[in-house]
């Protein structure tokens, strides 16, 4: 993230969403998304305008020849997250769904955006591309189908997680006993003489694999830490429970980025496996203790007013 985004992101979530300089005055929003590649949260501010229920966003970049490194990831996973000021002076923080108009709409939105801040006109005329429009669509958690669907993903993902990891170990372990075999003549030699027997191609694969399961369960946990604040309101009496969820994360978080230490300094297999078992401990604690608070509290029947 660039200096100028995060003393404008600093700046709104310290003001109530308003700021100064090239953007004061301006209809502003935060617009987190999860990175396509890394799985991890970036934050950018963008430049808005409600239309009816959804808010519209504008994939300009100044004009520039290629779309924002956000629209990319929206494109790849669409649950974003939006910050947005709001009259009195504080930050609401809410799930959305990003929808990338197509056609006939997304000319007239371009066009009446451009009618408003000559700006955007100027953006069009800038680039070749054609500048997206994405619509913003709040997630309505209050919903009791939007709940069941909420714990029937939470469940999906945990098991293609865990699937994940147990492949993972598995790999793990048989490159460590292969690493242990004694050579024989069949097994290819360096300049210096040394065995290889097709070890660093193995290494190379699993490293591939540990990054893209690193990825997906940063993916993960971003999105449910976005959830959460959401969840909360919905469900006061979980609150403690998400607090112990969020804490979880982070411990989850500082062993992943221990892992991936591991891997960019090549460690031995039998090595990566050790931190990995140690990963999966812990993820597994985490995963049944998320299950037994959030699945009974998502999917029970709730009390309906009467008329």
């Amino acid at each position: 993230m660039s200096d100028f985004n995060q003393q404008v992101i600093e700046e709104f979530r310290a003001n109530g969403g308003r700021v100064g300089g090239m953007f004061e005055g301006a209809a502003l929003l935060l617009l987190t998304t999860t990175g396509a590649r890394s799985g991890r949260a970036h934050t950018n501010p963008a430049v808005y305008v409600r239309d009816g229920a959804r808010l519209l966003v504008f994939a300009s970049n100044a004009g520039g020849p290629r779309n924002p490194a956000w629209f990319h990831n929206l494109s790849a996973d669409p649950y974003v997250t939006v910050e947005l000021g709001t009259p009195e002076g504080t930050v609401e923080r809410f799930g959305a769904t990003a929808v990338v108009t197509e056609g006939e709409e997304r000319d007239r939105l371009y066009a009446e955006q451009a009618d408003r801040d000559p700006g955007f006109a100027a953006y069009q005329a800038a680039t070749d591309r054609i500048i997206p429009v994405v619509a913003l669509h709040r997630v309505d958690l209050g919903d009791p189908a939007r709940h069941r669907a909420i714990a029937d993903h939470l469940v999906k993902v945990h098991a293609e997680l865990r699937a994940e990891l147990t492949a993972l170990r598995e790999g793990l372990e048989s490159a460590a006993e292969e690493a242990t075999e004694p050579a024989d003549a069949t097994d290819p030699v360096d300049e210096a003489g040394t065995v290889v027997r097709g070890a660093p191609t193995l290494g190379r694969r699993l490293a591939r694999h540990c990054l893209t399961f690193c990825g997906a369960l940063h993916a993960h946990h971003h999105n449910e830490d976005s959830a959460f604040d959401l969840l909360e309101r919905e469900f006061p009496e979980l609150s403690d429970s998400l607090d112990r969820m969020r804490e979880e994360h982070k411990v989850v978080a500082r062993t992943v980025e221990e892992l991936e230490a591991l891997l960019a300094s090549e460690a031995a297999p039998a090595i990566l496996r050790a931190e990995v078992d140690r990963l999966a401990n812990r993820l597994e604690e985490h995963f049944a203790y998320e299950e037994a608070q959030l699945v009974p509290a998502l999917t029970r029947s709730r009390a309906v007013p009467e008329s």
